[in-house]
């Protein structure tokens, strides 16, 4: 089992910066694939960001590319999504998830998640 808890959400103006992390324990996770996803009310779970643990390939969402990024630190077990010039249409919950699928972006192929974090950003 892997274990992923999120943090660093908040609420920001829009054009502001939030950093989220997900800090993963349990099994050996070096073999999976990480991503972000987002829900916002009423609207189905969105792809946002993933990569390997090893900070090697990245994908990232065309609605975030230019201002999210996705990266991490292996010795401290932690995933980041770097957000920045936010807009009012990031507002959402946040997700962690680990696939033992790699490169994939369909929240179905995912096998861990976290429980979420709360962006919310202002106009």
């Amino acid at each position: 089992q892997v274990q992923l808890v999120e943090s660093g959400g908040g609420l920001v103006q829009a054009g502001g910066s939030l950093r989220l992390s997900c800090v993963a324990s349990g099994r050996t996770f070096s073999s999976l694939w990480m991503g972000w996803f987002r829900q916002a009310p009423g609207k189905e779970r969105e792809f946002v960001a993933a990569q390997t643990w090893n900070n090697g390939r990245t994908y990232a969402a065309d609605s975030v590319k230019g201002r999210f990024t996705i990266s991490g630190d292996n010795a401290k077990n932690t995933v980041y999504l770097q957000m920045n010039s936010l807009k009012p249409e990031d507002t959402a919950v946040y997700y962690c998830a680990a696939s033992r699928r790699l490169y994939t972006r369909r929240s179905s192929e995912y096998d861990y998640w976290g429980q979420g974090t709360q962006v919310t950003v202002s106009s």
